[in-house]
């Protein structure tokens, strides 16, 4: 059984496009997950019209946050602890999945705990500014290179069900629940890259996170991001 998990916050604007190139991929029994931080949009308006019984909603009530990036991590990861699934898919809300994303990933996922996908790099209309995230962010299987410079998105990743023993709970503060998750993975876990770009990955004004080359968050949220990680890190994994 395959569980998609999306975290949404006022996604109105491109969910169903999302949804819309997810769903063909899974088969009756698979699910998707919606964890929603009270969207105040038609964002889960749209996702019920849609009357797929494999899509579940669920509310995520926001715990004490130091930094924005924590809404975002926790929505997912109460997204993930309502998964049933074997097989965990994660999902932002703005991207668009190429048509063979499962197919592609699903063989990996039972060789190795987790997976990472290439992405194309796109802006809100889907025009390609980069072929590859890879080419901006290198991949590494190095924990201490993931803790500087982290390849991965949590859009493009999909793991086992058994990864979830090492990353639940999700740090409280200051740690983006992708570089959790690629961190854990790597210290006590098998991890993988496919280089082919499976999904299409939407930068634009509304977007939570500030990936890529054009992040221009504080030298103080670098560093209290950074803090964090580490902090965590050494609590966690060592």
């Amino acid at each position: 059984m395959i569980s998609v998990c999306i975290a949404t916050y006022n996604g109105e604007k491109y969910i169903l496009e999302q949804l819309n190139s997810i769903l063909p991929q899974l088969s009756a029994s698979d699910e998707v997950i919606i964890s929603d931080d009270h969207s105040t949009d038609n964002t889960i308006k749209l996702i019920k019209n849609l009357k797929d019984p494999r899509i579940k909603i669920y509310l995520h009530d926001s715990e004490s946050f130091k930094f924005t990036i924590d809404r975002s991590t926790h929505n997912f990861e109460n997204a993930i602890k309502h998964a049933h699934g074997d097989k965990i898919f994660l999902s932002d809300q703005d991207d668009k999945w190429v048509d063979n994303k499962i197919e592609m990933m699903l063989p990996l996922l039972n060789e190795y705990d987790t997976a990472v996908s290439d992405c194309y790099v796109v802006d809100e209309n889907l025009n390609i500014t980069y072929k590859s995230y890879f080419s901006i962010r290198k991949k590494t299987y190095n924990i201490w290179s993931t803790f500087w410079k982290s390849p991965f998105l949590g859009s493009c990743m999909a793991f086992d069900r058994k990864v979830l023993t090492d990353v639940l709970p999700f740090p409280q503060y200051g740690v983006g629940h992708d570089i959790w998750i690629a961190l854990v993975s790597l210290k006590k876990h098998s991890l993988c890259y496919i280089d082919a770009p499976l999904s299409y990955y939407r930068r634009h004004l509304g977007t939570v996170t500030g990936s890529g080359k054009n992040n221009h968050t504080s030298l103080l949220f670098k560093i209290s991001y950074r803090y964090y990680i580490l902090k965590n890190m050494l609590k966690r994994l060592y």
